[in-house]
């Protein structure tokens, strides 16, 4: 049994139990709002270049705003700050629901909307991160990391094909709606956290990111984690080649190709539930570092995997090292940053974590045009596992477990 995911996050902190449920209805509320955006946007314009434009109104905000909302968490108290973000996203979530009334919106103004709530995102990312270690203790973390995943997961895998069938049934409006009522389960989450203080205010401004960034940059253990985050998707993201490799070796059926998808999220929940078996390990630098070499290696077989199915095991066995790997990394980044600058290294982890993706498959589109699909696939997923291997060479803190993981669960306790 201890390989399943630990519950015990869920049972000794009813603050965190309120604030995970919260979290995932509001995070399957916006799976259904995306396909509601992509939907009505293709609906409207009938352009490829729009629907791009999605991804971008919710990218540019993070970026943009990313690093100054992690020093906004910092100087300010937190549960007030969550409660301000979390409105934030409710309200413009009841002015994209407001359609059911209004009639549909122009796009430029749906967009405007959607980066609107992007931004507060970009700043409740970041305080929900930093709340979790003053609602666990320290050897709880890793199990409330893992279960924040699934309550990431769990809507990924089941969210989008449910927008569908009530786009299709009731109309993008009732999705919107729905998304609306589930930030109000989040926002019922953040009500029950108690006042979080930060000791040490953060200073205002470009001063403050800067303080973030040198301590992020001054770390080993921190900046070794999150150069393999990035050596991992930056070198090695899959997901843009997906539809030529089908094409091209598995007959373009498009039932292969949302398996391909699919098969990644099966393989990140699987890892999840039976994260009991890694998040109980002392040592979550070496774990990170094996997970994100097999991501390499998983990826490297399914470049040249012979058959479909084949295929989709290599992809479920990248996805969940994928998933081992976030864990893990996240977990040494919460016990390795002092609390008054948690804000601001969990905003540069959350960059990391969405933009290296998009950089990854930019990347991996750009070399298999210039040479094939295969070739860009191996080409990213051996890099990665030498960059990988070279963080593990030049990085000796990841390999050694932290000072606070070799005490004993009462110790850690009574600290």
């Amino acid at each position: 049994m201890r390989a399943f995911i630990d519950l015990r996050p869920l049972r000794v902190s009813p603050a965190f139990r309120r604030l995970w449920a919260g979290q995932m209805l509001s995070m399957f509320g916006g799976q259904l709002a995306f396909v509601a955006v992509m939907f009505q946007v293709w609906d409207e314009t009938s352009s490829a270049a729009w629907t791009g434009a999605v991804g971008l109104s919710k990218a540019l905000p993070l970026i943009l705003l990313g690093l100054f909302a992690g020093a906004a968490v910092d100087r300010f108290e937190r549960r007030r700050f969550y409660l301000i973000t979390t409105t934030g996203q409710l309200v413009t979530a009841g002015l994209m629901a407001s359609q059911l009334i209004i009639g549909s919106m122009p796009v430029g103004v749906l967009l405007g909307l959607v980066a609107a709530q992007a931004a507060f995102g970009a700043a409740s990312g970041p305080v929900a991160r930093t709340v979790l270690p003053q609602l666990l203790p320290r050897e709880l973390l890793a199990s409330g990391i893992a279960l924040n995943r699934i309550a990431f997961q769990g809507p990924m895998l089941i969210g989008p094909a449910v927008g569908g069938l009530v786009v299709s049934a009731w109309g993008t409006g009732v999705c919107y709606l729905i998304d609306c009522l589930s930030f109000i389960a989040a926002l019922y989450g953040v009500l029950g956290l108690p006042r979080l203080r930060v000791e040490a205010v953060a200073r205002a401004g470009l001063r403050g990111v800067r303080d973030g960034l040198a301590f992020l940059v001054s770390t080993p253990v921190i900046r070794g984690a999150l150069i393999t985050d990035l050596a991992a998707t930056v070198l090695a993201m899959p997901v843009s080649l997906f539809p030529v490799i089908n094409a091209e070796r598995f007959g373009n059926d498009p039932r292969t190709l949302g398996l391909f998808l699919t098969a990644i999220a099966v393989g990140g929940v699987a890892a999840s539930v039976l994260s009991g078996v890694f998040t109980r390990l002392p040592r979550h630098g070496v774990v990170m570092l094996v997970a994100s070499a097999t991501w390499g290696i998983t990826l490297l077989l399914f470049a040249f995997a012979p058959t479909a199915w084949l295929a989709l095991v290599f992809l479920a066995l990248a996805g969940a090292a994928d998933t081992v790997s976030v864990i893990s990394r996240s977990t040494i980044i919460q016990l390795h940053t002092p609390n008054e600058l948690l804000g601001r290294v969990t905003a540069a982890e959350q960059i990391v974590g969405q933009a290296g993706p998009d950089l990854g498959n930019l990347r991996g589109g750009v070399v298999a045009q210039l040479t094939s699909p295969a070739a860009s696939l191996a080409s990213g997923a051996i890099l990665c596992v030498v960059a990988v291997a070279a963080v593990a060479a030049s990085t000796p803190g990841l390999r050694q477990p932290a000072p606070e993981e070799q005490l004993a669960p009462e110790e850690q306790l009574t600290d």
